[in-house]
């Protein structure tokens, strides 16, 4: 089920990059200052060099502090899993990832795709944004069920009792094992850690690139600093997910490390590609708008839906009104600490 759905999953979003770049040389005029760098005198490659170097190795220690931190609460004891104070943090990385959804990535894309450097027809005629972040969310929920559904059919068969003799004795209606309900939740845990991680990852390269690309040194120093408090809870979020999938500790290893590595590995390939990208061309703003549009999307769905709705419609949550009060707090604070950072990422 695993290598299906990731299979499925990752030709989706290959599809979605190979369209962006394929519509992208749609756009054949622009204004000159388009495809030129800016006269912006924060502008210095020079300068702006030692601040991305500082940039990975930062976000890289926070994004890791971030992801690792659920993953070893098992050895606290106020940290255990099914813990209130864990619920509590989880909701609080939950509001992290929502608010990264609307309030930066979202923004971002519409932002790019109404850019003054594209055409007026198709661009600034049709909310490409809007739309794309739309049929994200809708694919996800797509993806999420059919994942779901192949798993429980593919093992319904080893734990289906078997009837014995005929006539209307067999109709029994047998109730539900524990251990039922159990390895259907753990499935649910799996399915969303996975296509959690995928979203996270699309997203943090894309901010990687552009932080990477930039040679505005007026804006890294305050972007380093946003980002390694973006990254360090989000990986909360995400790592509290691949805790609760009780992978073995190989794979919550290569999530973990993936998800750790991504963003630095973007602005590495944004340095590298700084003599030849450049972020207010139309191929650029086209492409990175549309990743964007679609990471909204899925990370928008998986917040609510997976995160936040799933443990708030639970029995924990639905079992005290008090617990119900203090996640929401503490989603609402994870909304509003990423919606104050938008003012510099």
């Amino acid at each position: 089920m695993a290598s299906t759905s990731t299979l499925l999953i990752k030709t989706i979003f290959l599809v979605l990059i190979f369209v962006s770049f394929a519509i992208s040389p749609a756009t054949s005029t622009a204004p000159d200052e388009c495809g030129s760098e800016s006269a912006n005198p924060c502008v210095n490659k020079a300068k702006a060099l030692p601040l991305k170097i500082i940039a990975i190795v930062a976000i890289l220690i926070a994004s890791m502090i971030g992801v690792g931190a659920p993953l070893f609460s098992r050895n606290v004891s106020f940290l255990q899993p099914d813990g209130n104070i864990f619920t509590i943090i989880k909701c609080f990385a939950s509001g992290i990832i929502l608010g990264t959804g609307f309030m930066h990535v979202l923004p971002d894309s519409f932002e790019m795709l109404s850019s003054i450097c594209l055409e007026e027809n198709p661009w600034h005629k049709f909310p490409f944004s809007g739309f794309l972040a739309m049929l994200s969310g809708l694919i996800t929920l797509a993806i999420d069920s059919m994942a779901t559904s192949l798993y429980t059919s593919k093992n319904a068969v080893g734990i289906m009792p078997h009837g014995h003799g005929h006539g209307p004795a067999n109709d029994v209606t047998l109730p539900i094992k524990e251990d039922d309900s159990a390895n259907t939740q753990l499935l649910r845990y799996r399915v969303i850690a996975m296509v959690l991680e995928l979203g996270i990852i699309v997203h943090s390269v894309v901010i990687g690139l552009s932080l990477g690309a930039t040679s505005d040194t007026c804006t890294i120093k305050g972007l380093i600093a946003a980002l390694c408090f973006h990254q360090m809870f989000e990986g909360m979020g995400l790592g509290g997910c691949i805790l609760q999938a009780e992978y073995t500790n190989m794979k919550k290893f290569v999530m973990a490390f993936f998800f750790a590595v991504t963003t630095p590995f973007g602005i590495a390939l944004g340095i590298a590609l700084s003599t030849v990208y450049q972020d207010n061309s139309p191929k650029a703003l086209i492409t990175v708008g549309l990743l964007n549009a679609c990471s909204a999307g899925l990370l928008i769905y998986m917040a609510l839906v997976d995160l936040l709705a799933a443990e708030f419609m639970g029995p924990k949550l639905q079992g005290s009104i008090k617990m119900q009060f203090k996640c929401l707090v503490a989603a609402l604070l994870g909304c509003g600490g990423m919606s104050i950072i938008a003012k510099w990422a």
